[in-house]
Order: structure tokens, then C-alpha cells, then sequence
């Protein structure tokens, strides 16, 4: 009895090292075959199959994602602060953020949202974002303060240089970095 006790903690402790290499593997390169990644993880093609489906429908990845370079896109990268203010924000303003109301203003302003996420800190809320110049990022700012009048109190752009490592993959042109230092 307690032997089977004992060999369910192993095999799920081994289960979540196993997703764990997974991931990893994932996170370097989602469009990698399953080949490589089960020769890397030194798994059977069909587990690391299996392994990868389970998570997808456990929601434990919800995406995959490739990453652009903005300046040879002839876009400019920025992060928008959001410090909301102490009044309580309605239903409404709540169900807009998570739908995808703000979206849809992003595309009639030609902005692209990459992340956006609440936070804990001096700022509330984070939204990475792809537009033309530093202008039409100003005008997505104004417009979104416009869109939740008097639950926002202070916001902060910030216009990304460059990028050492974005979503876990280090930038093969990250030595650009010396030029602004």
C-alpha cells in the first residue's frame, strides 16, 4: 500500500518535470517539430504529442506567438502605465476592458495591443502596444483616457529601444544595445 502511494508521487513529480522540459523546449521555439523537441526533452515523439495537446486543453498554453522586429515593420514599440484613480469603477468600464471594445479602437487608430495586464504596484495596469510614433501612441493614450473619464488618473508612455529578450527568445540583434549606451 504504501509502495503505490509512494510510486503516484514519482510518476507525477516525473509528469510535471517531463511537461516542464516541454515548455521550455516550446518557449524557444513553438514551430520547432516534435521530433527535435522529444530528442531534446529524451522523450517518444507521442508522449511529448500527447503531453502538449493535454496542455493545450488544460489552458496551461494558450497561444503561440511569433515574434516581429518593429523597426524593419516601420513600427515603434511603447509601454503604456495606467495608474487608476481611488473611484470605483463600474460594470461597464470592467466588461470593456476585458472585452474586446479596446481592440476595436486600437484597429480604427492602427494600434497593435501585445500584452495588457493588471498589476500590483504604483501602477495598475500594463499595455504593450505596437503604433507608428510616438503621436499615435499619444492619441491611443488620450482616447483610452477619454473612453474611462475619471477612473484614470495618471499614465506613463514609454517607448521601448530595443530588446534583449522578448517572450523568453533572446534578440539575435541585441548588440544594437552599445549604440544607446
Amino acid at each position: 500500500m504504501l509502495w503505490g502511494r509512494f510510486m503516484t508521487k514519482i510518476n507525477k513529480k516525473q509528469i510535471d518535470e517531463e511537461e516542464q522540459k516541454i515548455v521550455i523546449e516550446l518557449q524557444k521555439n513553438a514551430t520547432e517539430n516534435i521530433n527535435s523537441i522529444a530528442k531534446r526533452c529524451k522523450l517518444s515523439n507521442q508522449k511529448v504529442r500527447r503531453k502538449i495537446h493535454q496542455l493545450e486543453e488544460s489552458n496551461m498554453i494558450w497561444g503561440y506567438s511569433t515574434i516581429i522586429d518593429e523597426e524593419k515593420m516601420g513600427l515603434k514599440h511603447f509601454v503604456l502605465l495606467v495608474k487608476r484613480s481611488n473611484r470605483k469603477i463600474e460594470e461597464e468600464t470592467i466588461d470593456q476592458i476585458i472585452s474586446r471594445k479596446i481592440e476595436e479602437l486600437c484597429t480604427q487608430l492602427g494600434i497593435t495591443i501585445e500584452s495588457s495586464f493588471y498589476v500590483h504596484g504604483e501602477y495598475d495596469w500594463v499595455i504593450t502596444f505596437t503604433a507608428n510614433d510616438i503621436v499615435q501612441a499619444r492619441k491611443f493614450a488620450d482616447t483610452l483616457s477619454l473612453l474611462n473619464k475619471g477612473v484614470i488618473e495618471k499614465m506613463l508612455i514609454l517607448q521601448t529601444l530595443i530588446f534583449i529578450r522578448k517572450q523568453y527568445i533572446l534578440n539575435p540583434e541585441r548588440m544594437k544595445l552599445k549604440e544607446f549606451l
